[in-house]
């Protein structure tokens, strides 16, 4: 059965996105090194280790300079939550005042709590399919979103659908969101370049 994607994900979808690396899931083993150290960045970043936002942060800084120039400063930089508060923390809350250091963009990180922690999407499933919870765990500073732009970062981006919820949310406390930007895409079919 076939997920209803409503209008308002729809919009958000069709925003510009970026991505850095492929990532291809642990169960797909037949993948070269660049596949498998391109794993190595994501899951350091994920777990916050051996300072694997700095290189992520760099990457973010390059993608905002070539894709804003200096729009960026009128700009905010805004994460999908993580599923647990201190995971949160420990994945977004440097890595997003070092993007901010490097670019000038505006760090949203202190603007969001949350407020609860939830299960991550891939651990919320019915039958074969993912279960996307529309439940707000998070308080948004309305009065510093309040017609601001956001670019919104996420790890990975598989179908779109965290991504395109937390998006709409951003825009239901005021802010206009430009498009969003992850570290990496999931792909299933390895092709050697």
């Amino acid at each position: 059965m076939a997920r209803v994607i409503d209008e308002g994900m729809k919009a958000q979808l069709s925003k510009k996105q970026g991505f850095f690396l492929k990532y291809f899931p642990a169960r797909i083993r037949n993948v070269g090194e660049d596949a498998k150290e391109a794993r190595k960045l994501i899951y350091a970043f994920k777990d916050a280790r051996d300072d694997a936002y700095k290189q992520v942060a760099q990457m973010v800084d390059s993608y905002l300079k070539k894709e804003y120039g200096e729009e960026v400063k009128d700009m905010v930089f805004l994460c999908v939550p993580a599923s647990r508060q201190e995971v949160n923390r420990s994945r977004y809350k440097e890595f997003c005042k070092e993007v901010s250091r490097l670019s000038g963009i505006q760090n949203g990180y202190s603007h969001l709590i949350l407020m609860e922690d939830r299960l991550a999407i891939h651990e919320r499933r019915r039958g074969g399919e993912k279960e996307i919870s529309k439940v707000s765990i998070m308080d948004f500073d309305r009065a510093f979103f309040k017609g601001k732009k956001v670019l919104v970062f996420d790890d990975i981006i598989t179908t779109g659908g965290s991504y395109a919820l937390f998006a709409e949310e951003v825009e239901k406390h005021g802010a206009q969101v430009v498009g969003g930007l992850f570290l990496a895409r999931t792909h299933y079919k390895y092709n050697k370049v």
